[in-house]
């Protein structure tokens, strides 16, 4: 097995459960590129009795991919393995009895993996898979103390309704889950290293902040190029890999993508999120079960973050655009036709407007280890971001990150990403004694202290005003 970067805990449950002695199903989930064949693969490959992974539904996009393609290749997928040429299966019922018939005839008492890929692809409409796959498990597979089947799916919604929470066939027989993540951006800088790939932490930051700590898409850096000319070579060029990854990877998730995709456009146009109505107004939908679904199904997936505003209970939740890769697609590479855009437009007013909110994003979604570098790792806290509009008493105002601690201690965050020391002038401190008040209006607790705090890539500069800073977290800290 290669080293397989930032896994440690995955690895070794998988190993758990290998070693166990009896009969154990695992299903990993999380969004599309994370990994997750991969992982499987690494840590199981020499190991697998049988592998099979669902055929992509957009391979073809005049046509779905049908029933008969599907256990076509789930055949041939067993004949690989070792499975007489036979009659070929007209029914997953069918399909999945030879299966086990394969497994007993290959079955020496030793440990039998089998892998399953892409699993909710291979569940077509009026195809019945789902009630022969509970069959294969309930009636055969769970009694087998040597078997150990995984499951694996990008569609994390129907993992999570049909495996995960099953309340049918399947329901409480899964041994255990994995969600998947994309890297971390300690993990994605360890990544790159491995690669050869020499970069900054600064540029190791604004890698993350493009590709959002996606193994499949951080893989395609080559070493000896600049951050820009990877990013350029991976999303600009006119044979660019990525090029076509935004509607490729919706059409692979979701069935009516294009409204999914309507979805996201609209998160990206508006920084601080979208209340449901508002979503709703975008698509021309009612505000219904229908809309319900497709916003779980985005959040499942890891495209987006739902967040409670704080303050006024009558205002809706808030959904915001949560994947980077999305954001960046959005703002800079459709409609671009500059093969050498990154290299030409890093000092650009609009570039260095999109570092500031990516970064934001970025350390919105490094909480933890923001609060390891306040030295809070263990206290409980709840996070958010809050949007003031104006009104006759006050001006609006955007608080970047508010960590709200269990232990009394409330940190305004202010989140900014540059290339030298910020610095704090006079009127930036006033509009930052305005914002410190606006906050205790809105917790409406005396006995919570208001602790000033600054995430930033080079520090607070020195001066008459940065005193008012209680604490500072660097970029560093957040690898």
């Amino acid at each position: 097995m290669e080293t397989v970067i930032g896994r440690d805990a995955e690895i070794q449950e998988i190993n758990e459960l290998y070693q166990s002695g009896k009969a154990e199903f695992l299903a990993i989930y999380g969004r599309r590129r994370v990994g997750k064949t991969y992982l499987v693969k690494e840590v199981l490959g020499p190991r697998m009795t049988f592998y099979h992974a669902g055929l992509s539904p957009i391979d073809d996009e005049s046509s779905k991919t049908s029933m008969k393609d599907q256990l076509l290749s789930f055949y041939f997928s067993m004949v690989k393995a070792g499975l007489d040429e036979s009659k070929r299966p007209t029914s997953w019922l069918e399909a999945f009895f030879m299966l086990e018939n394969l497994l007993e005839d290959l079955d020496d008492g030793s440990r039998q993996v089998v892998f399953i890929d892409e699993l909710p692809w291979m569940d077509t409409p009026k195809s019945g898979f789902l009630k022969a796959f509970e069959s294969f498990w309930n009636g055969w597979g769970s009694g087998r103390h040597n078997l150990m089947l995984v499951v694996c799916g990008s569609s994390t919604t129907w993992m999570l309704n049909n495996i995960v929470n099953n309340h049918g066939g399947l329901y409480d027989r899964l041994t255990r889950e994995i969600h998947l993540l994309p890297f971390t951006l300690g993990e994605t800088a360890d990544f790159l290293r491995s690669k050869g790939i020499a970069l900054s932490p600064m540029d190791m930051a604004e890698a993350y902040m493009v590709l959002g700590g996606v193994p499949y898409y951080l893989n395609y850096f080559k070493k000896g190029l600049s951050l820009g000319q990877n990013v350029d070579m991976l999303l600009f060029d006119r044979k660019a890999r990525l090029k076509n990854e935004f509607n490729r990877l919706f059409r692979s998730l979701f069935v009516n993508a294009d409204e999914y995709k309507t979805i996201v456009v609209a998160l990206a146009r508006k920084r601080s999120g979208l209340t449901r109505s508002e979503i709703a107004d975008a698509l021309g939908k009612k505000s219904g079960g229908a809309l319900t679904d497709m916003l779980a199904s985005l959040e499942n997936s890891g495209f987006v973050r739902r967040q409670c505003p704080l303050g006024n209970r009558k205002d809706e939740v808030l959904y915001r655009l949560d994947d980077p890769f999305c954001r960046f697609y959005l703002t800079f590479v459709e409609g671009c036709s500059d093969p050498h855009f990154w290299q030409n437009s890093r000092s650009e007013g609009r570039t260095a407007a999109w570092r500031g909110l990516a970064f934001e994003e970025l350390c919105m979604s490094h909480v933890d280890r923001i609060k390891s570098a306040l030295g809070v790792g263990g206290v409980l806290s709840q996070e958010t971001t809050i949007t003031l509009k104006s009104d006759e008493n006050n001006g609006g105002t955007q608080m970047d990150l508010v960590i709200i601690r269990n232990d009394n201690v409330v940190n305004l965050c202010e989140i900014k990403f540059t290339t030298s020391p910020f610095v704090i002038d006079s009127a930036y401190h006033d509009v930052l004694l305005r914002r410190i008040e606006r906050l205790r209006q809105l917790l409406h607790d005396e006995n919570k202290s208001i602790h000033l705090t600054f995430i930033t890539s080079r520090g607070v500069k020195p001066n008459m005003y940065s005193g008012m800073v209680q604490r500072e977290v660097l970029l560093s800290e957040l690898f």
